[in-house]
């Protein structure tokens, strides 16, 4: 299967740095609405044969768009579902507490093992996802299936897909509108598109 993961076109939540999390259902910005557009025309012709969503707005929005080139349905699953922030949804990453900014810094360096106050962990947020991956792997074993999801999703994903440790996650950045691609092949799995906003330029 070749899975391509698309991080939702930008939000004003993302313009203006506050946390958005899973609890959060922000719509696209006027920026996010254009990344969507011209993330549908760079994949038009690639034969899709499911387009599967978060059911959060921003990325519901970014998969019809894909979706509209293709005649597909959008599927809503809400294993790729962004990351349970909890009592961080929302804050400014400018204005959080020193308490909040301490416990952040040190969750980053841990690898955010540790569940997020009145949120969930990254490892339940990456068993839950990769729940999706594995049913679409069974449905679409030779197949090209799109993926709208969220940060953190995406990076838990690729990181199980790799066999790589969940804490180096730090270690990598998703934009948004962005492409990345897994190909899951019998000898393994491989990354071969990380982070791709080429097409923004276009």
């Amino acid at each position: 299967m070749k899975l391509i993961l698309v991080r939702h076109g930008e939000t004003y939540w993302n313009e203006e740095r506050r946390v958005q999390g899973g609890g959060s259902d922000t719509e696209l910005s006027k920026t996010g609405v254009k990344q969507a557009h011209k993330l549908a025309t760079f994949l038009k012709n690639d034969n899709i044969v499911a387009i599967i969503s978060s059911p959060l707005k921003r990325a519901v929005s970014t998969a019809e768009a894909i979706a509209s080139h293709h005649q597909l349905p959008v599927e809503i699953d809400g294993g790729l579902k962004e990351l349970g922030v909890g009592e961080l949804e929302g804050l400014s990453l400018s204005n959080l507490s020193t308490t909040f900014s301490q416990f952040l810094m040190q969750w980053w360096r841990e690898g955010g093992a540790e569940r997020l106050p009145g949120g969930e962990s990254l490892i339940e947020l990456q068993e839950r996802s990769w729940a999706t991956i594995e049913h679409l792997l069974a449905q679409h074993k030779d197949e090209i299936v799109v993926a709208v999801s969220h940060y953190f999703v995406i990076l838990a994903i690729i990181l199980k897909a790799l066999d790589l440790p969940l804490e180096y996650f730090t270690k990598f950045k998703v934009d948004p509108g962005s492409v990345s691609i897994l190909e899951f092949e019998d000898n393994g799995t491989r990354l071969v598109a990380f982070n791709d906003t080429s097409y923004q330029g276009l």
